[in-house]
């Protein structure tokens, strides 16, 4: 990779992606199922047999694999954003869910959150940003 500033990259890459699909593979497909569509309530929107995709937000997508060889869990963490992180934990406690820290304030980051599992043992946080121009590029702050 070149030290040449961004700008000057040409090519059919520079308009950007239409979308963003993060794949894990899950040793039991159906749990994982279970706990993101129906926990979570992402709907799903290709099912591909082997693998399920599900809508996380606009352009932003959860791919879920059949198999073993998963990334390690504790190596992972999947994010999902909101303004309502203590509704959330409810829910999933309610269905369930193994509660790895309660809903609380991180200073250091600036955000309020809680951690649950996933069947798979990958890391799930629930988290509100407490910057409000979080999602804007840095230089649009």
């Amino acid at each position: 990779m070149s030290d040449a500033p961004h700008a000057e990259l040409a090519g059919p890459a520079t308009g950007g992606f239409d979308a963003h699909v993060t794949f894990y593979r899950v040793p039991d497909l159906d749990a994982a199922s279970r706990f993101y569509h129906d926990l979570l309530g992402l709907p799903l929107t290709l099912d591909q047999g082997a693998c399920r995709i599900y809508r996380v937000a606009a352009g932003a997508y959860l791919g879920l694999c059949r198999g073993e060889g998963a990334a390690r869990a504790e190596s992972v963490v999947i994010t999902f954003v909101t303004d309502d992180v203590d509704a959330w934990h409810a829910r999933l406690a309610a269905g369930g869910a193994t509660i790895e820290k309660p809903p609380g304030h991180n200073a250091d980051y600036g955000i309020y959150h809680c951690f649950v599992r996933d069947p798979a043992g990958h890391l799930v946080e629930i988290q509100r940003f407490d910057d409000p121009s979080w999602g804007q590029p840095e230089t649009d702050r």
